[in-house]
Order: C-alpha cells, then sequence, then structure tokens
C-alpha cells in the first residue's frame, strides 16, 4: 500500500536551536526549541516527576527546563505532546503556569480519550473532546514558533494520536520510531495497531534524507550510550525494524510477536490518567486529595 503524501514542504534551510533534557526515570527525551530569530521557543514532551510508591508528585526535571528558559531569556509559544504517553507524566500545563505558552495535540486525543476514559470508568463529567488542551491539530496543520513555521504529520499506530512535528530541518516524532538500532515503538496498547504504525513510518520516511529526527525515548541498546538524533537517511538505511525495505507483512508479524512478550510500562496506570487530562491531575475528592483508580484487569493483555 502506498504513504499517503506528505502535506507541506519541509524548510531545510530553516535551522531551529534545539536543546534536549534527558529524564533518567523514564527514559525520556523532552526539547526546547528555539527560533533562531527571535526569543521564541517551544517545549516538546516536558516530564512531571512521580513516585509510584508514595504517590508524590515534584517537578524537578520541569523546573530545570523553566530555569534555563528563563536563564536565557526565552519566550514560551507553544508546549507540544507528541502523543498521550504510557510511561511518563506530562509536566506542560505547570510549565505553562510558570512561563506561558499554548499546549497542543493532535486531534485524535479525543479517541485516545474515549478508550481510557471507559477503561479507567470517568463518567460524563470527564470531556472528551480534547478541549483540556488549548490546540487540537490536524494532519498537516502549522503553527508558529516566532519565525519559524512548525508542521504537523499524523502518524498513528503506537497510538491513534500521534503526531510528527517538523519545524525546519528537525523533526520531533515522538515514539514513531526509536534510534535506527532501537526499531520502532510498540502498537499493543488500546488504539495501537502494528499495521496502521508501519503506514505511519513508511510516510515518514517520505522526508528528505537529511532531515534531522529527535527521539522521545532511548534505552541505550547493546549497553551503548544514550543517543537521540539521528536522520531520515539513517532510519531508511539502518532501522533494524524497517531499514532495507522490509515489507508490511514481515513488520507487523515481527511487531506482534514481540509486543507479546513485553510488560506493561511501569507507569502506564499514572500516565494515561493524567496525560489525558493534558497533564492535569483528577478532580480532588471531598477531602481536597486527588486519587489515580487502578483498573483491576482492565489493561490486561490476555484474550478470552
Amino acid at each position: 500500500m502506498t504513504a499517503a503524501p506528505i502535506p507541506f514542504t519541509p524548510d531545510l534551510r530553516v535551522k531551529p536551536d534545539v536543546v534536549a533534557f534527558f529524564d533518567d526515570d523514564s527514559n525520556t527525551i523532552s526539547y526546547v526549541v528555539k527560533d533562531p530569530n527571535s526569543n521564541a521557543c517551544a517545549v516538546i514532551d516536558s516530564v512531571m516527576d512521580f513516585d509510584y510508591a508514595s504517590g508524590a508528585i515534584s517537578y524537578e526535571s520541569a523546573d530545570e527546563i523553566i530555569a534555563f528558559i528563563m536563564e536565557k531569556g526565552w519566550t514560551v509559544e507553544w508546549l507540544i505532546e507528541t502523543h498521550v504517553h504510557a510511561d511518563h507524566l506530562s509536566a506542560a500545563p505547570y510549565i505553562q503556569g510558570k512561563l506561558g505558552g499554548q499546549l497542543g495535540i493532535g486531534d485524535q486525543i479525543s479517541v485516545v480519550q474515549d478508550t481510557f476514559g471507559k477503561i479507567f470508568n470517568e463518567g460524563t463529567e470527564f470531556q472528551r473532546d480534547g478541549s483540556q488542551f488549548d490546540r487540537l491539530f490536524k494532519d498537516g496543520d502549522s503553527y508558529q514558533i516566532g519565525t519559524l513555521t512548525a508542521h504537523t504529520l499524523f502518524t498513528p499506530g503506537h497510538t491513534p494520536a500521534d503526531m510528527v512535528h517538523v519545524i525546519g530541518n528537525s523533526a520531533f516524532v515522538g515514539d514513531t520510531l526509536f534510534m535506527p538500532d532501537g526499531g520502532s515503538a510498540r502498537a499493543d496498547f488500546p488504539g495501537g495497531d502494528a499495521r496502521t504504525l508501519y503506514r505511519s513510518i513508511q510516510r515518514l520516511l517520505q522526508l528528505p534524507d537529511e532531515l534531522r529526527l529527535f527521539m522521545c525515548h532511548d534505552y541505550g541498546p547493546n549497553g551503548r550510550d544514550i543517543r537521540w538524533e539521528t536522520t531520515i537517511g539513517e532510519q531508511r538505511e539502518f532501522n533494524i525494524h524497517v531499514g532495507k525495505g522490509t515489507t508490511e507483512d514481515e513488520f507487523v508479524a515481527m511487531r506482534e510477536a514481540r509486543d507479546a512478550t513485553l510488560s506493561m510500562p511501569r507507569l502506564i496506570i499514572p500516565s494515561l490518567q493524567i496525560n489525558m487530562r493534558a497533564g492535569h491531575l483528577p478532580k480532588a475528592e471531598d477531602n481536597g486529595t486527588s486519587y489515580l483508580k487502578v483498573p483491576l484487569n482492565g489493561l490486561n493483555k490476555k484474550k478470552d
């Protein structure tokens, strides 16, 4: 099947300043992306610190980003979530409260909210229309970071709402791809699909070879140092899951077999409940405390 065309042409002459922040606990890379012609910037895939054993929330990771931006004198115009993460909690509203900016995610967030709203039995008070976010991006949308024009590319499969954000010569791929020696992300969460993921990756690989790609996660396969930057050309040639002409059926067979062996991420239960709310906590109960639910067998991968 032919991949859907790219609805925009990246301007490789535009080179945003990209600063990465690595979170050891979740192996997440957050980014500050700055317009080289102004002080405008965006924060992509920020992390809220969470101790599952105690339920304690803190913001050391987010405060590091905030302090960096304030020291530089930059202005946050956007806080971007590439998708609803299942392995870390978003700090976007915390950063927004300190530095401003608009919070954006793909418009298929409503599908994710509907799916997990049912799993967590959220009831009618939980809005499933993405209204917790300031902007819902469609495929091929654009937005400005100062003089930079950012474009959105819909890449479902890992979840139904994944978006790649292409900003000048750089693209922020979320979990659509890992580094070439890491392959691809799993596709077995509710709403995920390996065949859809393959087609999304093939669509992404239509972009120019020189385009820089920035990962959301890296786990240092085979003990190598953590890395998060590659290119379309390197992915097309060397990616262990989709490189060198891997067919759709080969990918689906590999991905489904591999996913069947994987445990659920350690923080999936709190992450989904927080992130589908745009990083906000559930409404406090009458004692002033917010609670997270654990749906017993609600995310069990075994089918009857």
